[in-house]
């Protein structure tokens, strides 16, 4: 098997993320994006790195697979915790332990940078496969369930 490299993303990435984020929303919310609003969107992270990162899963390549980090103050720890969003990997390299790769890439920048408390990320509660990756690398969901409002 061709060797996986982990990365952080570059601008000429965007492409590729933004088919992962079309793909994503369809699959998991059966939700069609607009093309343009997600383009600039993926665009604003990369002209603005305070919007977060993103990291990218490299084969022979071809991007598969990729997810951002986005940064919330947490005054009870007095640091930085970092969220996972925006996971995506592409069906002909699931089930290969590529998120588990690219998660602890991500968990190893976090664990040498003295600022970052930790790792957090939401789930859809239908999407139990992933949920189960998850667990299996050591998150739980015990804490917390989150709440929104969007407009």
């Amino acid at each position: 098997m061709t060797q996986t490299t982990y990365r952080k993303a570059v601008p000429a990435d965007a492409p590729s993320i933004v088919e992962f984020q079309m793909a994503m929303a369809r699959e998991t919310e059966e939700l069609e994006l607009d093309r343009e609003v997600c383009s600039k969107g993926v665009s604003a992270v990369f002209e603005d790195n305070s919007r977060g990162e993103y990291f990218v899963c490299e084969r022979a390549g071809r991007i598969i697979g990729s997810t951002l980090i986005t940064y919330e103050w947490s005054d009870w720890r007095n640091g930085v915790v970092w969220w996972i969003q925006s996971v995506y990997i592409a069906p002909e390299a699931r089930g290969q332990g590529v998120y588990k790769g690219l998660y602890r890439f991500v968990q190893e920048l976090a664990g040498s940078d003295a600022g970052v408390r930790g790792i957090r990320l939401y789930v859809d509660k239908r999407n139990t496969s992933a949920q189960q990756v998850y667990a299996r690398l050591g998150m739980n969901g015990d804490h917390y369930q989150v709440f929104e409002w969007m407009k």
